[in-house]
């Protein structure tokens, strides 16, 4: 009997409760919401929120306000020197260190031992129970799982207690039995230089039986790539002829997956999306189907949604995930089991349906183009590269795009850089075909681009090979979960990499 055998046997319990809780979702969420405000009743903020007397969700959101990170910083900043009981019982050792705010160069997410349990690692081991009750062929666990992961660092000096990558957090702290499955070895796993860990880990990798992936899209692709370098194969199947499956998540994966295809050519192999955030574990694709994404509702997570066409309105419509409506753009609030407390998460999603609850991540409340009232958000862009990509025959590796409020003749426009992995025959007209095909998606950007009057024609420039990651990498954001910024409503991001992609013309 197989090692995939029998652990099949052990995940049919939770595949069980996960197909009951398709249609039951909105008892579980009653039921979190109930579970973390008595857990944190005897803590300062549940002491101030009076948690002690909430006994329902209306109880809940009169009590507690809308936060981001600015108003929990304090708070999380005291639990980082020691303090107990602040945001969530007992001390919180471990701080997943994520994109900054406006006001700090990283935010610093509370992990607390609820969290990696009953979250991050809860979510890690439904995926793979998806998988496997979608997948009766496969042999998962007859091989090595090859899991991406980030570093770490002291946090103020506090004994055991550390600040890094989510992943680095999870690879510290993951059940000893998984690392007989899993490669590289951990000290390679948690170097902080990403050349060095990239070498190691495919040095480490090639001659190994991986069947299984884990990681970010772009830095997994360039690991591949290493392989092959180093293995002198020229597909990635033909140095692990049993990969079956890549979990992936951090970003789109449609910029990617014509590049996967061609590196990984065997028809056995599989996709497969999570949304794992340094705040929580929130969904995953439970249909090789269907690329919408099931939301995790027993997760010690309680989930709350602002409409977008609301989003920073002094006081904006907030509802439970049982108010919903499919088709409309949220932005995400979450309160959970690591002490973030209705927190605006900063990520947008579209449900596609509520029986069970699926949705598909649009983008970020930050990432949009709204220079000129177009509204472009980051789904529209993926969309419209997708399908000016299937057209064309590009294939597009990374990109970024922001708006040219005005140039030396009076005109605006979207700029877009972008680094292809197989450039169009013509430029020109793969340009034209994005311009239409933002047009076709978003019905705001075909207004302003009305006989040009608003919006002339989108520009894009080709970004020359390695830009963003060298872009990243003198900002100190090489590997780990760092990630493009897709689309700005500034030129914030765009015009360094534009010095960068031509520093000899600036």
């Amino acid at each position: 009997m197989s090692l995939t055998t029998l652990a099949r046997l052990t995940f049919e319990p939770r595949q069980r409760e996960l197909a009951r809780q398709a249609h039951n979702g909105d008892a579980a969420q009653r039921e979190v919401i109930r579970w973390l405000t008595h857990k944190a009743k005897d803590t300062e903020y549940g002491r101030t929120h009076a948690f002690a007397a909430v006994r329902s969700y209306e109880d809940f959101a009169d009590s507690v306000p809308v936060n981001t990170y600015e108003e929990l910083k304090e708070s999380i900043d005291r639990m980082r020197h020691g303090e107990s009981d602040v945001l969530w019982p007992g001390k919180v050792k471990w701080y997943a260190k994520s994109s900054g705010t406006t006001n700090d160069k990283s935010k610093f997410i509370p992990v607390s031992p609820d969290g990696l349990q009953k979250a991050h690692f809860q979510g890690g081991y439904d995926s793979v129970a998806f998988y496997l009750a979608n997948h009766p062929e496969s042999r998962l666990f007859d091989g090595k799982a090859l899991i991406l992961g980030g570093s770490h660092a002291p946090n103020y000096n506090l004994k055991d207690s550390l600040v890094g990558d989510l992943s680095a957090i999870l690879i510290e702290n993951i059940n000893p039995l998984a690392n007989l499955v899993r490669v590289p070895k951990k000290e390679t796993a948690l170097l902080s230089d990403f050349e060095e860990k990239r070498d190691r880990i495919a040095r480490e990798t090639f001659q190994e039986n991986v069947t299984n992936i884990s990681g970010v899209p772009s830095w997994m692709l360039s690991v591949l790539d290493r392989v092959l370098e180093i293995s002198g194969k020229s597909r990635i199947d033909e140095v692990w002829p049993e990969l079956e499956v890549f979990f992936h998540g951090g970003v789109a994966f449609t910029p990617y997956r014509k590049q996967y295809e061609r590196l990984i050519a065997s028809p056995k192999m599989h996709y497969m999306e999570t949304y794992n955030a340094s705040e929580g574990f929130f969904g995953i694709q439970d249909d090789p189907a269907d690329p919408a994404m099931r939301l995790m509702l027993d997760y010690d997570i309680f989930y709350e949604f602002i409409p977008m066409e609301e989003f920073g309105r002094r006081n904006p419509t907030i509802i439970p995930v049982w108010g919903v409506e499919t088709g409309r753009n949220y932005a995400m609030v979450i309160s959970t089991c690591c002490g973030l407390w209705r927190y605006i998460l900063g990520d947008t999603v579209r449900f596609t349906s509520k029986n069970p609850y699926k949705f598909v991540i649009t983008g970020r409340t930050k990432h949009f183009i709204n220079a000129f009232g177009e509204e472009l958000i980051v789904d529209n862009a993926e969309q419209g590269l997708a399908r000016t990509c299937r057209e064309t025959g590009a294939e597009v590796l990374e990109y970024t795009a922001a708006p040219v409020f005005m140039d030396d003749k009076g005109h605006c426009r979207h700029q877009w850089l972008i680094e292809f992995a197989r450039p169009p025959a013509d430029l020109a007209q793969f340009a034209a075909t994005l311009d239409r095909h933002l047009q076709e998606i978003n019905s705001d950007y075909e207004a302003k681009r009305f006989k040009d009057i608003t919006l002339q024609p989108l520009e894009v420039v080709v970004a020359r090979p390695g830009l963003f990651s060298a872009w990243l990498k003198q900002r100190g954001k090489l590997g780990g979960q760092h990630k493009v910024p897709r689309l700005s409503n500034s030129r914030e991001h765009i015009d360094p990499l534009l010095q960068l992609n031509h520093p000899s013309e600036t």
